[in-house]
């Protein structure tokens, strides 16, 4: 529900189709209509049975018994994003992270913290589905998911744009609390399990931990990510 609710109330997003099934009850059918009617020229709801959404939707997804169809957003390029000139802002880049779930949730992290994108590398990123975006909870709609063909450049062009990345591995020797980051930051993550890649850790600036319990073998990737830029965010408020 928030992430139709959100691409509605976005008057960057073109949308064309909004279902509601009937049963899905009062509260969602009156923010579904709030968040529609605050755009000119939006799709009129369309009361349906709870199977012709699934019908329309991948085999498996979850709803609220809301669906939209949406035009894709434009997706700016790397460049653009780190023009921003604000001297405290922070990018999330994500090295071989697969699960849309785990990216949405990140994402939906980035929009809390005030990040100004996502970073992943295209081609072993998920493309911007419906699960990914349902996981995000409206976060795409404020925050780009950036796709680069190469990570490692990736960080170089952060880098060029004065920000300090600041890759977190659970090996390192210094918790991110303990470096008091400063100025522009990139939050560098590999995927769960894996980690960073040698030339993405490499190509970082420091390496940092989140301290957990050593009972604990590792964190799943979006919480470390919001707990990192909550971190971040702490120091800087």
């Amino acid at each position: 529900m928030h992430a139709v609710e959100a691409a509605l109330a976005n008057p960057r997003r073109a949308c064309h189709r909004l279902l509601i099934a009937r049963g899905a009850g009062d509260d969602i059918a009156a923010a579904i209509d709030r968040a529609s009617g605050a755009v000119p020229g939006r799709p009129l709801s369309e009361l349906v049975e709870r199977a012709e959404i699934d019908r329309l939707l991948t085999p498996g997804a979850v709803h609220q018994g809301v669906a939209l169809l949406a035009k894709p957003l434009p997706v700016p390029a790397l460049e653009d994003v780190l023009r921003d000139p604000a001297a405290d802002a922070a990018v999330v880049v994500l090295d071989q992270a697969t699960d849309p779930r785990n990216i949405g949730a990140v994402l939906r992290s980035a929009a809390a913290f005030g990040a100004l994108g996502v970073v992943v590398q295209d081609r072993h990123a998920p493309p911007l589905t419906g699960a990914l975006v349902k996981a995000a909870s409206g976060a795409v709609e404020t925050v780009p998911l950036l796709r680069v063909v190469n990570l490692a450049r990736a960080l170089w062009a952060l880098k060029e744009a004065g920000f300090w990345c600041a890759g977190l591995d659970p090996a390192a020797r210094r918790t991110l609390a303990e470096a008091k980051l400063e100025g522009r930051v990139a939050l560098v993550l590999g995927a769960e399990g894996r980690g960073m890649r040698r030339l993405t850790r490499d190509t970082c600036d420091d390496l940092l931990r989140v301290p957990i319990m050593p009972r604990a073998d590792s964190l799943n990737l979006s919480n470390a990510a919001a707990i990192a830029l909550y971190e971040l965010n702490r120091r800087r408020r």
